[in-house]
C-alpha cells in the first residue's frame, strides 16, 4: 500500500513538473480532484498559477491519440465558429525528465498527457442550444477540397484512418465502413454481420445519386456528452474525432444518443438547411458509431448493427 501511494505521488510529482516545464506554469504537486472525462483516459484538475487546468492521462502509447485531439481541438478553435477547450501542450512525462527516480519506477513513470485551461460548466438552455446549432452551422462552412484530413485521429480508442480523397462516397465506404467491418471480422465477428456488410459496401454510392456534399470541418464524435455550456451560456464542443466530410454526418450523429434539444435543431435548419433526404442517409452515417460501438464494447451492438444493415439494403431493394 506504501509503496502505491509512493508511485502515484511521484507519478504525479513528475506530471506536475513536465507539465510546468512545458506550458511555463507552475503546477501543484499533485491534481485537486479526478473529473469525468470520457472512459479511455483519466482526467484531473490540476491547480496552476495560470489558473485551473483539465490534463488528461493516458500510457505512453497513447501519447499519439493525444496529439491527435490536440491538433483536432486546434484546428477546431481556428474555424473561430464555437468554443473548445484551449490546449496548452501536450506531451510524454518519462523518467530522464523527472527528478529523483528509480529505475523500477521507470515504466510507470512513461505517462502521455494532454493539458487544457479549465472551462466551469454551467447548465445547459434554450438558448444556448439555438448557439450551438448557430454555431455548429457556422463551423461547417469552413471547408476542404478533399475529405479526410492531415492525420489520422480515433473514435473513442478505435484508429480512425483519414486519408485524403476526392471523392466522399468512397472516402465513406472505404475509411469509415469498410474499416470497421474489417475489424469486426478481426474481433471474431463472422456470419450474417459480415455477408451483409458486404453487400452493403458495393451498394454505398446509391445513397448518394443526388447528394454531392461539401467537404465540411466536422467535429466528427458529436454526442450528448461531448457538449456542454459555459458560464456564459455559450455552448463548448470537446473530445472530437475531426475530419472534413458531410456535414449531415455530424448531424446524425447528434440523434444517436440523444441529448440535443429540438432548439438546436430547428437553429442549425434555419442557419443552414439540410438536404430534403438527409434523413434517409441517418441510419447510414450512425451505422459507422455502431459498428465501432461493437468493436469497442462487445455483442451487445451485433443485433442494432445487423438491424441497421438490413434497414439500409432494403431501402435501396436488396
Amino acid at each position: 500500500m506504501e509503496l502505491s501511494r509512493y508511485r502515484k505521488r511521484l507519478v504525479n510529482m513528475t506530471l506536475a513538473a513536465v507539465i510546468g516545464k512545458t506550458i511555463g506554469a507552475v503546477l501543484q504537486p499533485a491534481p485537486s480532484a479526478s473529473v469525468h472525462g470520457g472512459s479511455i483516459n483519466r482526467s484531473y484538475r490540476w491547480e496552476s498559477s495560470v489558473g485551473p487546468l483539465f490534463v488528461k492521462i493516458a500510457p505512453a502509447s497513447g501519447r499519439s491519440m493525444l496529439e491527435a485531439e490536440a491538433a483536432g481541438l486546434t484546428t477546431l478553435a481556428h474555424a473561430g465558429s464555437i468554443r473548445v477547450p484551449h490546449v496548452l501542450g501536450v506531451g510524454r512525462a518519462s523518467p530522464d525528465t523527472a527528478v529523483g527516480t528509480f529505475e523500477e519506477d521507470a515504466h510507470e513513470l512513461q505517462t502521455a498527457w494532454l493539458a487544457m485551461m479549465w472551462i466551469q460548466f454551467a447548465p445547459p438552455s434554450a438558448q444556448s442550444a439555438v448557439r450551438l446549432g448557430e454555431q455548429l452551422a457556422s463551423l461547417h462552412h469552413n471547408s476542404a477540397q478533399a475529405f479526410g484530413w492531415d492525420l489520422d485521429n480515433t473514435i473513442g480508442s478505435t484508429f480512425q484512418p483519414n486519408m485524403w480523397t476526392y471523392d466522399w462516397p468512397t472516402f465513406f465506404r472505404d475509411r469509415r465502413l469498410r474499416f470497421q467491418l474489417e475489424l469486426a471480422r478481426e474481433n471474431g465477428y463472422t456470419g450474417r454481420l459480415l455477408e451483409r456488410g458486404a453487400e452493403l459496401l458495393e451498394h454505398v454510392p446509391e445513397f448518394f445519386a443526388d447528394h454531392h456534399p461539401v467537404a465540411s470541418l466536422l467535429h466528427g464524435d458529436l454526442w450528448g456528452r461531448n457538449w456542454a455550456t459555459d458560464e456564459m451560456g455559450a455552448p463548448v464542443i470537446f473530445d472530437p474525432a475531426v475530419y472534413y466530410g458531410d456535414r449531415e454526418a455530424d448531424i446524425a450523429m447528434t440523434r444517436l444518443f440523444g441529448g440535443f434539444p429540438r432548439e438546436f435543431y430547428a437553429a442549425y435548419e434555419n442557419a443552414w438547411p439540410l438536404d430534403e433526404d438527409a434523413p434517409t442517409r441517418v441510419v447510414l452515417y450512425n451505422l459507422y458509431h455502431v459498428l465501432n460501438h461493437l468493436n469497442l464494447f462487445g455483442r451487445s451492438y451485433l443485433y442494432q448493427a445487423e438491424s441497421s444493415i438490413d434497414r439500409l439494403l432494403a431501402e435501396i431493394g436488396h
